[in-house]
């Protein structure tokens, strides 16, 4: 999915193992049927889906306030988890302050979008948009993704005849990650869309990849684009701005203040008296949870949590995801603060706003707030820091010799990978390394660096999300999550231990619910959360913020069709979720087809996951139901579930023939892609198709719905 980002890249390996981030699989445009088939497909839409849990959007027309504010340039973002949006920031910053144009970001679903026949010819508008799952829009385009998949989009001055956005100037860069199959998709279709309604593209279109290069996609797309950008608006690009960096963000430290009013890592903003509270993506639920260690041996840990939402708005599906927020750990909130000179600052009340009046988000994260909470609880401070960042922080470093160490790690794309890309280091631990290697003194080495440049620079903490391996039929009140705890050593530079930022929280919290002797090695977490709100150490509650986020991962409605699941490791957990629910299905007398699971693990005795709950499951189904295990270190030769899919090939393509449904779960880089070759290599042997007519088989399986994927890079 989130998947993923090259400043984001703890983020990313958080997921690989996790079961996490299930990212939606069919393509959903369902709902319209357009001339030219851009948007075309045969499944359920996603902004159906989405608009059950959707406040309605206030519809605001972004012409008028960009000529109130005088913007000529608007940087629309569609984004998941928050890299798109840090984008436009980062492009309507330089846009603003190195070339002079004045500049607005803005929330692609906050703004109505049918006024964009109505911009000004000497404006430029840029859609900076993330591919979510396979091909599908991000939560928060929905709306625009709707308004172009019209036949004929109704836009503010238009007669439904002609090319409506003949007018529209824009740039186009898109997030996508090259191991789905749909790589970048939601900016080709718009693209291709906007120019087929008349607009006209400034520059070529940008595609990052998240698979490892996405900022240097980003980087080198830059270099092509502000010249055309600079060509199109009548900008000197010679006389671009190198002056003085000037702030985004005020900075005020408060001695006057509610304290009961200061967030201390509180997500959702303060409730007006009287208010009804509903729990979602701005206001996530703090659920009591359960939790247990399902892994047999070893050092290695997967977690079963059982998340209660009762009581509550909130409410699944089996197949949708979980979205789990996070805690920074103490370790790297305090490096982070003592570098920076505000370790003994931390719980000082601050408030922080945004200079521009036209920003899309007034405030950054909710204020008034401490230090503490926004190290701890609002800022990525885990995640790899991008070059860009490093080259912004050149002239507060303390010392010349630091000032060249960070203009080599921000320009040599090489000293930047093996220092800090391919090992993950933080802005701590890079700001660490550059004064141990001069033996500064750590405690404020770097105190020169602005606080608001922190804030502008450093993601805002996403939350992670993790497929559900319940099921709602059976439970719907109680959601399960299957997760591995994430610790790994890199490959390159000085051996050190990177630690996924979920999972080592969760951890901890499982460690302290079930009174475990605390493990001397991953970090220290602070479990009580804001205001104790989080975890009793008197009565061992522990709870989780969390929200629930729906996904096109769904059996088919006939239970009687044949289904054939594919789910390596904790790739396996939706489909404890389908499997459960078919059971309960066939114990209601209802007919169910044959239901077949492809499981695989390293050894079965360490980490056969759900192991004793199969065989009761699969004795309910009955018939040709079963799980088929590969277990790949238990032999001398490597045996894969892609493996174990070939060597039952010919019932597979008997079941397919009967019109069974395929689901994939787990690894996209590797895993997935053998499967679905072994699809169309059953195309092939067992269908008689040849290489074309195979690969065109599979891709019906998808564009029909059969073949769905819930994977992650």
């Amino acid at each position: 999915m989130t998947r993923n980002n090259s400043h984001h890249l703890l983020d990313t390996v958080d997921l690989i193992l996790l079961g996490t981030i299930g990212l939606g699989t069919v393509a959903w445009f369902a709902r319209h049927q357009i001339a030219n088939r851009l948007f075309k497909s045969d499944s359920t839409n996603k902004s159906e889906v989405k608009d059950e849990a959707k406040t309605p959007k206030q519809e605001r027309n972004f012409v008028k306030v960009m000529q109130q504010q005088g913007r000529r340039v608007i940087f629309f973002y569609g984004s998941q988890t928050g890299t798109a949006e840090d984008f436009a920031s980062r492009l309507a910053k330089e846009c603003t302050q190195k070339y002079g144009v004045s500049a607005m970001t803005a929330d692609i679903e906050q703004y109505d979008l049918s006024y964009l026949d109505s911009v000004p010819e000497d404006s430029l508008v840029f859609f900076i948009m993330a591919t979510y799952g396979e091909g599908e829009p991000t939560d928060n385009a929905v709306d625009f993704w709707d308004l172009l998949a019209e036949e004929v989009p109704e836009f503010s001055n238009d007669d439904g005849e002609g090319k409506p956005l003949q007018k529209l100037r824009y740039v186009a860069f898109g997030l996508g990650n090259k191991t789905y199959e749909h790589y970048n998709e939601v900016i080709r279709k718009v693209d291709n869309r906007l120019l087929s309604l008349g607009a006209k593209r400034i520059g070529e279109r940008g595609e990052g990849d998240d698979d490892g290069t996405l900022e240097e996609d980003f980087l080198a797309w830059q270099e092509e684009m502000w010249p055309a950008f600079c060509e199109a608006l009548g900008v000197d690009e010679s006389n671009a701005h190198s002056g003085p960096r000037q702030a985004i963000f005020k900075i005020e430290e408060l001695t006057a203040y509610d304290q009961a009013k200061v967030y201390l890592g509180e997500i959702g903003e303060w409730l007006k008296e009287g208010a009804s509270i509903v729990y979602d993506a701005k206001r996530p639920y703090n659920a009591p949870i359960t939790s247990k260690d399902i892994f047999k041996a070893g050092d290695r840990h997967c977690l079963h949590l059982e998340i209660d939402i009762s009581n509550t708005n909130l409410s699944y599906q089996t197949g949708d995801h979980v979205a789990i927020w996070p805690t920074n750990n103490e370790v790297e909130v305090n490096r982070l603060a003592k570098l920076l000179g505000l370790q003994n600052k931390l719980d000082t009340v601050i408030h922080v706003q945004s200079l521009d009046p036209a920003a899309s988000k007034k405030y950054p994260f909710p204020v008034p707030t401490t230090y503490r909470a926004v190290f701890r609880h609002y800022l990525d401070i885990c995640s790899a820091v991008p070059r860009q960042v490093l080259m912004s922080l050149i002239e507060y470093a303390p010392t010349e010799a630091s000032k060249e160490a960070l203009r080599k790690l921000a320009t040599d794309k090489d000293e930047y990978r093996v220092h800090v890309g391919d090992v993950t280091r933080n802005l701590g631990e890079v700001l660490q390394m550059l004064a141990e290697s001069e033996s500064l003194e750590l405690d404020g080495a770097f105190s020169s660096v602005p606080f608001d440049l922190v804030i502008e620079s450093i993601s805002r903490l996403q939350p992670r999300y993790y497929s559900i391996s319940s099921s709602s039929k059976e439970n719907p009140k109680k959601i399960a999550v299957t997760a591995v705890t994430l610790q790994y050593t890199p490959e390159h530079g000085s051996p050190r231990t990177v630690y996924g930022v979920n999972t080592n929280y969760l951890w901890r919290v499982h460690e302290a619910v079930n009174n475990l002797t605390p493990n001397s090695v991953i970090p220290e977490y602070n479990l009580t959360g804001p205001r104790d709100s989080l975890f009793s150490q008197q009565g061992k509650v522990a709870r989780i913020p969390v929200h629930v986020r729906r996904s096109q991962f769904k059996l088919p409605r006939n239970p009687t069709v044949p289904v054939i699941m594919i789910g390596p490791g904790t790739g396996v957990a939706p489909f404890r979720g389908f499997v459960r629910e078919r059971a309960l299905q066939k114990k209601e007398n209802k007919p169910v087809g044959p239901t077949i699971l492809f499981f695989g693990c390293r050894n079965r005795a360490e980490d056969f996951l759900y192991e004793e709950e199969w065989p009761e499951l699969f004795e309910v189904l009955g018939g040709d139901s079963r799980i088929i295990t590969a277990f790949s270190r238990e032999t001398e030769k490597k045996v894969y579930v892609q493996h174990r899919l070939m060597e039952n090939g010919q019932e597979m393509w008997n079941l397919l023939e009967k019109g069974a449904y395929v689901y994939v779960c787990g690894d996209a880089k590797n895993m997935a892609r053998d499967v679905n070759q072994t699809f169309v290599r059953f195309a092939q042997q067992f269908g008689g198709m040849d290489e074309n007519r195979s690969q065109d088989y599979v891709k019906n399986l998808r564009n029909t719905g059969r073949y769905q994927e819930d994977v992650w890079s």
